[in-house]
């Protein structure tokens, strides 16, 4: 992906004040600060928590996961505790087309920074909502933490061995997903504020941004009572899938999602003949002995063996890669899906657009970097605004 281009970024125009906290809602105004957007990160005077969240870089002592969620934004202290603080705050939101937020429902009401507020002083604001739960209903004031969403949408449920506990991932997964859903919403309230001028509340939440993620379970319960069973790395639909591990102890991944791939890999493992296996219903019923035969095939092969087997019968086949893996391989270094900014290694921007491509503009910033001019910018824009 082109990290770098004289065209004007897609979002050059945008102003976003971030005023969110820890991986969601900075998520959002992440992607938006990779397209161009002028985003604005708000933190109070001890600093975001993702500052000391996690792996730190030796350099200066703040972590990989702030340099990654802060990069591309301007970094501002302002105490919302003070009538200064709040005062620049408002006037902030007066400028912008965008603002983040991730506390408690009725928080930002109470601060004096609610919608009916910010929407009067700038009507075209987009204020996007991050939630645990959402912003009403029986549970919108309980605090929301990826790891409740990812138990309350039955994703824990269905993941882990047969024979197992449910299983966590080990990730903030939810939290990611939730940011793309912020950024996406974000850009659908712009789309309709630049056609009619008017702003509004965007509603995202952890707890149904993972349940987006879920399929069509939802429907197999409601409509057939169907409870997926946990199943390690199997899916129900498609068999075989799963990791394996071959000779020399490497694991592999494989798929038959696609009945042509079902079928080639069939013949690969000698029972291309075999009635059992001849449908997708047929490899579902018959799980446990169409698995066993993959077991074995790759067990008694070693891994390269394994993967040249596959790629020559293009079937779906792939190593399971370390994170030392994936920073060293040929595709990934060829693409720049992992750059390096402020001489920090990490993921590049999240699409390639070929007329309009996203940039990197520098790490997350020092806390309150930016404060004194961020807030000269505001005094000059509000003489302007005078003056007009």
């Amino acid at each position: 992906m082109n990290q770098s281009s004289a065209s004007t970024p897609a979002l050059d125009n945008l102003r976003v004040i971030d005023m969110a906290t820890i991986v969601a809602g900075p998520g959002a105004a992440r992607y938006l600060a990779d397209f161009g957007a002028d985003v604005i990160k708000v933190e109070a005077p001890a600093g975001d928590g993702t500052r000391r969240m996690g792996w730190t870089d030796p350099a200066d002592g703040e972590s990989f996961l702030w340099k990654l969620l802060g990069r591309g934004k301007r970094a501002v202290v302002l105490d919302l505790k003070t009538g200064s603080g709040l005062d620049a705050m408002l006037r902030l939101a007066d400028t912008a087309d965008v603002l983040v937020e991730n506390f408690r429902p009725g928080t930002m009401e109470r601060l004096g920074l609610g919608p009916s507020v910010l929407l009067e002083r700038n009507p075209r604001l987009v204020i996007l909502r991050v939630t645990g739960f959402g912003q009403d209903g029986p549970y919108a004031a309980r605090p929301g933490f990826a790891t409740i969403a990812e138990a309350m949408s039955g994703f824990a449920a269905i993941n882990g061995e047969p024979d197992g506990a449910p299983l966590l991932p080990p990730i903030a997964l939810t939290d990611e997903i939730a940011a793309l859903a912020g950024a996406f919403a974000v850009m659908v309230a712009l789309h309709h504020r630049d056609r009619t001028g008017e702003g509004q509340v965007v509603d995202v939440n952890l707890l149904e941004s993972m349940l987006q993620f879920m399929g069509a379970l939802p429907s197999a319960f409601a409509h057939l009572g169907y409870l997926q069973p946990r199943l390690g790395s199997g899916i129900p639909y498609s068999v075989p899938r799963g990791t394996y591990q071959c000779r020399d102890g490497v694991w592999v991944a494989l798929s038959t999602s696609a009945e042509s791939i079902a079928e080639r890999v069939l013949g690969l493992l000698g029972v291309g003949d075999d009635a059992r296996f001849a449908s997708f219903a047929g490899r579902s019923e018959h799980r446990d002995e169409l698995e066993a035969v993959v077991e074995a095939w790759i067990s008694s092969r070693d891994s390269a063996d394994v993967l040249r087997a596959f790629d020559e019968a293009h079937a779906a086949i792939a190593p399971v890669y370390s994170m030392a893996d994936v920073l060293a391989d040929p595709h990934v270094e060829a693409r720049g899906s992992i750059v390096e900014v402020d001489g920090v290694r990490m993921q590049g921007v999240i699409a390639g657009l070929s007329r309009t491509p996203g940039r990197i503009r520098h790490g997350g910033r020092p806390l309150g970097a930016d404060t004194v001019a961020v807030l000269a910018e505001l005094v000059h824009e509000t003489e302007a605004a005078g003056d007009d």
